[in-house]
């Protein structure tokens, strides 16, 4: 491989404070609260608090699984690696294959909702701005990611901490108001199975809403592609992806109790994510000019997720680049800030064309929701494998590093948690309250399936001809590297 290439990513670049934002901006917290989370309270209702807090309890499952690969299994290749090592290589492979692909489309995926979110706000404001004028803000946001990415994993990183912690900050502000404003009204009543929605009651009501929310949980794993640029990889991975589940997820409770007290629990099956039953349309209604913070607060939540998941994926392809199982170029990195130039370019491209290509294609709209569909179905697939490879992984390490409740029973749980939802993002109606997807929509399932086909024929062909890539995806690179190595990223003379 070339000198950059071989010298790796950067070292200690990042800590704890800046991997732990890489995981919560990659779970977009204002967007979800603003946008996914209320698709649940057509099912929920009133009762969408405690859907939420379930939720939460389920997603600690899978995420406690990921922070306990993270910390034995620091390595930019992720999930990539955790399934290679609990499950088996050629696996590991076709994780990584799915997670690139798709973790290269959420940036895309946010562009768009960058581009409709602002031209319809500023076209309700004033009419003069064209509603259909949207690409340039997905353009510019395009630009302001790869620019943040080509500067490394600092100024990537750290750009994305101050996004997260203004879109956060925001929407605790005004959930602190809804309470305070819901006066009487607030009541511990919505985290029972009362208030669900008409056609839904009780715990069905309660079980649909949480599976919908469930998908507001996606980006916790985030943080584990960053192991080689972080300081005390294997402690800070564990924290930061755990303490992003348990924290956004608090969040998350917090957020939509103030909302549905403040709305009225008994109506809060026609909240959404748009109109007057909205967080923006109750911020205009009655705070006056704080809906502009609010609007702030989500366009910055979709750049902030857009950055963490460019990193993602150009530090995964990274990682299988180097291997040799994707194209060798993905593996170069900028001599100066050990950023991944080519991977941030091809990542740059694919925005670009899947924003203009399926937005003006289709429209902006159906784009966001064909891309999401695709994202998400393979996501909560590589969710429940990570699951799987969690209990492989610690069985075959044996006593006394296995913990039946920790590396056997949690994943169990896991599993059991995202197999409907997973159900739920591919429309098949296993459910009734699963809408079953037309078209375009509908053409997820067969763009995932050709996609994961064309890896099973790349796996093949390395497999015949050079199996030794495919089991160096179960490669901890970091454990390998030379003190040199590390010694001459950093600055210092090599010994």
């Amino acid at each position: 491989m070339s000198g950059e290439a071989a010298a790796g990513l950067r070292r200690d670049a990042v800590g704890l404070r800046e991997v732990l934002f890489q995981s919560v901006t990659a779970m977009a917290p204002a967007a979800a609260v603003a946008a996914s989370i209320p698709a649940g309270a057509a099912f929920a209702g009133g009762s969408l608090p405690l859907a939420v807090l379930i939720a939460l309890v389920a997603c600690l499952f899978t995420a406690s699984c990921v922070a306990e690969l993270a910390r034995e299994l620091p390595a930019a290749g992720s999930v990539a690696t955790y399934a290679a090592q609990g499950l088996h290589p050629a696996v590991g492979f076709l994780v990584g294959w799915g997670y690139v692909f798709v973790e290269a489309l959420v940036p895309p995926l946010l562009l768009l909702q960058l581009g409709f979110t602002a031209a319809g706000t500023l076209h309700d404001e004033w009419a003069s701005y064209p509603a259909d004028l949207w690409w340039p803000w997905a353009l510019a946001g395009a630009a302001v990611i790869a620019v943040a990415g080509y500067l490394g994993v600092q100024a990537s990183a750290r750009f994305g901490t101050v996004l997260g912690v203004f879109e956060i900050a925001v929407f605790l502000v005004f959930a602190g108001w809804l309470i305070i404003r819901a006066g009487s009204h607030n009541t511990f009543s919505v985290f029972g199975t009362s208030h669900t929605a008409d056609g839904y009651g009780g715990v069905s009501g309660v079980f649909a809403g949480c599976v919908y929310t469930v998908l507001a949980f996606a980006g916790f794993e985030a943080a584990a592609p960053l192991a080689e640029e972080t300081r005390d990889p294997r402690r800070t991975m564990h924290r930061a992806v755990l303490g992003a589940a348990l924290g956004i997820g608090l969040f998350y409770v917090v957020t939509t109790y103030a909302m549905t007290v403040y709305f009225g629990p008994g109506r809060f099956a026609s909240f959404g994510a748009a109109g007057e039953a909205s967080w923006q349309g109750v911020a205009r209604a009655s705070f006056g000019l704080f809906w502009v913070l609010v609007f702030l607060a989500v366009v910055n939540s979709t750049i902030a997720n857009a950055n963490a998941c460019a990193n993602v994926s150009t530090r995964t392809a990274f990682a299988l680049a180097r291997i040799r199982v994707l194209p060798r170029v993905l593996a170069t990195l900028h001599p100066r800030y050990r950023s991944p130039v080519a991977g941030i370019a091809v990542q740059t491209a694919v925005a670009v064309g899947a924003v203009l290509g399926l937005g003006f294609g289709y429209d902006p709209v159906t784009a966001f929701l064909l891309l999401a569909t695709v994202i998400v179905t393979v996501v909560i697939g590589v969710y429940i494998v990570v699951n799987l490879a969690c209990a492989g992984y610690f069985l075959r390490r044996g006593r006394p590093s296995l913990k039946p409740v920790r590396h056997l029973l949690l994943p169990l749980l896991g599993i059991v948690a995202f197999v409907p939802a997973l159900l739920t993002a591919a429309g098949l109606p296993v459910f009734d309250f699963v809408t079953k997807l037309t078209a375009p929509v509908s053409y997820a399932g067969p763009v995932v399936g050709v996609w994961m086909a064309a890896g099973v024929v790349v796996l093949l062909v390395l497999v015949r001809r050079h199996p030794e890539r495919i089991a160096e995806t179960a490669r901890v690179h970091l454990e390998d590297d030379a003190p040199d190595v590390v010694a001459a990223q950093n600055g210092a003379r090599p010994r």
